[in-house]
């Protein structure tokens, strides 16, 4: 017979922590601190089992569960001498829930369950304190109201407010017993109203009500939020913890309190928290009293603290601190009751703290010998380093949020709202701070993109363009901001009722997505020693190079500060938007002849060559790949009338041929057209421009430095192997001349990017003539799955609330189907050519999971934006440690 309940407390423990997928996070806790002698009241645990058969059997229980329930209920009875439901003596009890993971505060307790108006008589005998039971039975109608007969929670508080009106009371600490009677008979009226039954008597019926809610609460909209914000699968369910309850409303020698055994926001090894004298649990976080704190050190004028209020019980406290943190080995988030001088533990967990409490409790406890370096390495959450490599918004600041969009850069931004690229760069070149505000972006936004100090727009998602570029130069963003409205022509932004005009000042937080009017209070980073220490560590245990995708000095530098081990990818294309360049990229596209294009790349030769001078020079010694043209050229010409006059003027050109140009280079679908390695081929003098600028430019920083650059040259969008033979052959024959010219030779490789199924498929062919493959991870889920990153984000969400995918695969790499393309042209590429190297340039090359998955098929490295390198690096050893079998439970 399958067990569905599981007892702890009272010497009858049948779980541990080690069973908290059966158990959920609290019933495993709770029966860990009963074995090792922790006082915890006695209860049971219902599985997440339950929960699974519950749905699957359209809300309906396994039919052995009522007596196994039962049986433990009677434990309970045996072990406090009270019986459930009796008038004399009655036993109440804790309903909560209790996931395999926290999620504080997204599903339903109920608290003094057992409660009736005959039983409310028997707790006031027994406890002789006719307040406290009375107290008791209004706050068990009201949550149980609330909770399982869906009654609106402001009905019950106005109730009270009327009673406090008329009795001249501010605190409920002030009202009676009488007055609490009054309460509970109009909390009753006022549900038998609402529900048009009256509220339920029989004990048992209150329990099995209690605990469908709490099953029930596992798919309430905040519940399924969380989870989607989490990634916490549907199907793990929750389990429901019944537990006798022990009372911190009894009087001046009761209390209940909520404790960290270290600061969770600065990692400081203090003890953390805050009680309330005669409260219950749900006290201390409804605001309607002010906690006081635990120890006389924390205490301002005016506090009296748990230390000189209960000074035998903290005593008892600070023992269990101790005692939880050496048996967890990690920092606990534990809550208490004192009922009557005596100490009970109603919960711990692994508390919740900032990035910058992370590292240091991780180093520090590594550092005491609690916990080895492996250990520290495992702790720290990677994407959490997020907030320590930008500015963030001052948490103590009031938040009033204009609109919600996509976090799709982190950090925190302040500026004057400005609508173009053009004015953003103008603006910053005066030192003025400035948001760019715009519907999308492109490529041409380059330079106001990167003169703003955030970037908003109505339309994208996580790796829209503005997202992709936006984390690559560290600039905070929020992407797809659908609620927003901007006018071009106005000058405006509008959301729920509410006009900011150009030039007003916005703040953006990059890591929730909010945007707010005006300037809001902002943080900034600091990297602590133990970033340096922890980083050390993970260094030490990773096997996967980390590299940075840069193409400006700026970004390089960056990545370099951030310890990347080269360029993983350097995107030529951006370059060409420079306002000093572009000319003669415009100039290339309209020749009409190769005589006319090959004068115009003259023109650009050296400007490119400068450009990979700078990152030479950076990145001494260390390998750059640079990706040769891949964008269509129509993306460099103007659009609009206005702009194609405009442009024409300037380069001497008749407007009409220009309009012609514009329109023969037009496509239906440019990401699937000539770009990439077919304009190679098409135009071979382009990617013979840049292959003299790379070489002149290695040789020239390799003697003016010693160091000599390692160059991987890396053609775009291949599909066969003909394909990269032919500009194989083109870039070796310029290296052959340059070399020639200059006396001297240096060490280079010629590769692709798999960005193609196809390349995939074929990825033994097409390694006979690559020296690399360097999976372009964005592109190839674009190709494989048939979306377009920019416009999937219209339905790309409910995908994802519907179950149909079980992530944005633009964020996290879809392992099933292009990650099955990622290993199966590791396998054929590797057959071919064993020591062919391989790395990953998408922006999953910066997403936790898809590290560990590139650790799992063997690649040599990965690359991601600047400020995702120790993100990486970290991930990068969580990965290692793991497939070492190292990892813990």
């Amino acid at each position: 017979m399958t067990q569905w309940v599981y007892s702890f407390g009272a010497g009858h423990n049948e779980g541990r922590a080690e069973m908290r997928d059966l158990l959920g996070g609290k019933g495993a806790n709770l029966a860990e601190m009963a074995a090792i002698g922790l006082p915890v009241p006695p209860g049971f645990t219902i599985t997440t089992a339950v929960c699974t058969e519950f749905y699957k059997n359209n809300r309906r229980y396994p039919e052995t569960l009522l007596a196994q329930v039962r049986a433990a209920l009677a434990r309970i009875e045996q072990a406090t001498g009270r019986t459930f439901g009796d008038r004399h003596k009655p036993l109440l009890v804790s309903v909560r829930s209790g996931a395999r993971v926290s999620m504080p505060g997204m599903m339903d307790t109920v608290l003094n369950l057992g409660l009736n108006d005959a039983t409310v008589e028997g707790l006031t005998n027994a406890s002789g304190d006719a307040r406290f039971a009375w107290d008791s039975y209004r706050r068990f109608i009201q949550m149980y109201g609330s909770v399982v007969l869906g009654v609106d929670h402001h009905r019950f508080e106005e109730i009270i407010e009327h009673v406090k009106l008329d009795e001249g009371a501010i605190e409920d600490t002030a009202l009676s017993a009488q007055d609490w009677h009054r309460v509970v008979a109009a909390y009753k009226d006022m549900i038998e109203e609402e529900t048009k039954k009256p509220f339920p008597q029989d004990p048992e019926d209150q329990l099995w009500g209690a605990i469908g809610a709490v099953f029930g609460s596992w798919m309430n909209p905040r519940a399924i939020t969380y989870r989607r914000l989490h990634d916490i699968p549907a199907e793990w369910g929750t389990a429901v913890n019944v537990q006798a309850m022990v009372f911190g409303n009894m009087g001046n020698d009761c209390a209940t309190g909520v404790c960290f055994t270290r600061n969770p926001s600065t990692g400081e090894n203090v003890f953390y928290g805050e009680f309330l004298v005669n409260a219950q649990g749900e006290d201390v976080v409804a605001g309607i009293r002010t906690p006081q704190p635990l120890s006389e050190a924390q205490a301002k004028p005016g506090e009296t603290s748990m230390e000189r209020a209960l000074p035998a019980a903290y005593k008892e406290l600070l023992k269990v601190r101790e005692t939880l943190e050496k048996h967890y080995q990690d920092m606990q988030d534990i809550e208490f009751t004192v009922e009557k001088n005596t100490l009970y533990m109603l919960q711990t967990r692994s508390g919740k703290r900032t990035a910058a409490a992370s590292l240091r409790i991780a180093v520090e406890m590594a550092q005491d010998g609690l916990i080895d370096e492996k250990e520290a390495v495992r702790r720290v959450n990677p994407a959490s380093l997020d907030q320590l490599l930008h500015p963030t918004l001052d948490p103590k600041a009031a938040r009033h949020v204009f609109a919600k969009g996509l976090p799709a850069s982190p950090g925190a931004a302040v500026g004057a709202v400005v609508f173009s690229a053009d004015e953003a760069e103008s603006r910053a070149m005066k030192g003025e701070a400035v948001i760019l505000v715009r519907i999308e972006t492109s490529p041409e936004d380059i330079h106001g993109m990167h003169a703003a100090r955030g970037i908003l727009t109505t339309r994208g998602g996580m790796t829209s363009h503005a997202a992709v570029v936006a984390r690559g130069m560290g600039r905070p963003c929020v992407a797809g901001a659908g609620g927003i409205a901007v006018d071009y022509g106005a000058q405006t932004l509008s959301a729920g009722g509410r006009m900011v005009r150009a030039g007003e000042t916005i703040t953006l937080d990059g890591a929730s997505g909010e945007v707010f009017v005006g300037a809001m209070p902002m943080i900034e980073p600091q990297l602590s020693g133990d970033f340096a220490v922890l980083m050390g560590w993970a260094d030490a245990h990773r096997r996967l190079k980390v590299r940075a995708n840069a193409e400006t000095p700026l970004d390089a530098e960056t990545a370099r500060k951030f310890g990347a081990e080269g360029i993983g990818l350097c995107r030529t294309e951006h370059m060409f938007f420079d306002p000093a360049r572009i000319s003669a990229v415009r100039q290339m596209i309209m020749a009409h002849d190769e005589a006319g294009r090959r004068a115009a790349l003259e023109k650009l030769l050296p400007f490119q060559r400068e450009d990979f001078v700078a990152l030479f020079r950076i990145m001494a010694g260390l390998p750059v790949t640079i990706r040769l043209l891949d964008p269509p050229l129509h993306e460099f010409l103007p659009h609009g009338a206005q702009e194609i006059a405009e442009v024409a003027s300037a380069l001497g050109q008749d407007v009409a041929a220009m309009e012609r140009r514009v329109a023969e280079l037009a496509e239906a679908n440019p990401m699937l057209g000539h770009r990439g390695c077919r304009l190679g081929i098409s135009y071979p003098e382009i990617y013979e421009m840049q292959a003299r600028a790379i070489f002149e430019g290695a040789l020239a920083v390799a003697e003016e430095t010693g160091a000599a650059p390692v160059p991987e040259i890396m053609i775009p969008l291949v599909g066969t192997r003909r394909e990269l033979e032919i500009t194989r052959a083109q870039i070796e024959r310029v290296a052959g001349e340059v070399f020639a010219a200059a006396g001297r030779t240096l060490t280079y490789s010629i590769g692709t990017m798999i960005e193609l199924p196809r390349a995939a498929l074929v990825a033994d062919a097409i390694a006979e003539s690559a020296d690399f493959f360097s999976f372009g991870t964005n592109d190839l889920t674009q190709t494989t799955f048939g979306l377009s990153r920019d416009d999937a984000g219209k339905f790309l969400p409910h995908y994802i609330e519907s179950g149909i995918l079980p992530k944005d695969p633009f964020v996290s790499l879809d392992i099933e189907g292009v990650g099955a393309l990622v290993r199966m042209a590791t396998k054929k590429g590797r057959r071919v050519k064993p020591a062919i190297k391989l790395g990953i340039c998408g922006e999953h090359g910066g997403d936790p999971a898809s590290i560990a998955f590139c650790e799992s098929v063997g690649l040599d490295y990965v690359s991601c934006s600047p400020y995702r390198v120790p993100v990486a690096r970290l991930a990068a050893a969580q990965a290692a440690l793991g497939a070492k079998g190292d990892r813990t439970a």
